[in-house]
């Protein structure tokens, strides 16, 4: 399993008219580009994919648009293509998974399997590849 690279400069929703984006507070720091997951209490942290984590994993609600420390309004992407993730080496198609380690992305399953999305190609086919994020409560509870 290997982390996929972001760019938090680059962390952007390609077309938030197609997409699914919810405000919540954040209960620690959070940078452009983190899965996150919703805990008891409402607010997000980064989440991990880890058996056992502090991170609830089975509460993945997204992918954090903008950063912002402990009690900040965190943007979060739960579905629709993002750009900021290098996804340049995976075919079209591939699925992308939450990591073991906290606020990542990956090109496999980490501990407790979560997928996150796939990668998408955009009109300029074969160029630009982006991640197809599409989270819900549902799907966040694929374990093994």
């Amino acid at each position: 399993m290997a982390n996929l690279t972001v760019t938090a400069a680059q962390v952007a929703v390609i077309d938030p008219t197609k997409s699914v984006l919810k405000d919540f507070l954040a209960n620690a720091a959070i940078t452009k580009g983190q899965v996150v997951a919703m805990g008891t209490d409402g607010t997000i942290d980064p989440a991990d994919a880890s058996d056992g984590g502090g991170y609830l994993f089975e509460q993945v609600v997204g992918v954090a648009i903008n950063a912002g420390g402990a009690g900040a309004a965190i943007t979060v992407l739960m579905q629709g293509e993002m750009a900021g993730y290098t996804v340049s080496g995976l075919n079209c198609g591939a699925i992308v998974y939450l990591s073991d380690d906290a606020g990542r992305m990956a090109d496999a399953q980490g501990t407790v399997l979560v997928r996150l999305g796939r990668v998408t190609a955009l009109t300029d086919k074969g160029t630009t590849n982006v991640t197809h994020i599409h989270v819900d409560l549902a799907e966040a509870l694929w374990v093994t």
